[in-house]
């Protein structure tokens, strides 16, 4: 059985990350930038493509990608927190909303 190529595009104008197996759209998650954070609010992979490891794929993409900036992240999306939860080597970027 072949492996499909995954791949995330990140799209800074739409705050919004997107995730394309085999170069078909399945889901995104989209975020709001902030000065010393980034609110990672919903996470979406189509139903026909659920059950697969995508979305937590793309999270863990995600999360690799904020660290390089050094910024924290507020998880509002449930499954990012779950993400979190289950791979404490993220938790400590992870924080409440700050204004």
């Amino acid at each position: 059985m072949r492996t499909p190529k995954i791949r995330v595009s990140h799209s800074v104008p739409q705050e919004r990350y997107e995730i394309y197996v085999d170069e078909l759209y399945v889901g995104y998650l989209d975020y709001v930038n902030e000065t010393e954070q980034v609110v990672l609010t919903h996470t979406v992979v189509h139903d026909q493509y659920s059950g697969h490891g995508y979305a937590a794929h793309l999270v863990k993409y995600v999360l690799d990608d904020i660290a390089k900036t050094g910024k924290d992240v507020v998880p509002l999306c449930s499954y990012v927190g779950y993400y979190i939860e289950q791979h404490p080597e993220y938790a400590a970027m992870a924080t409440e909303v700050t204004r």
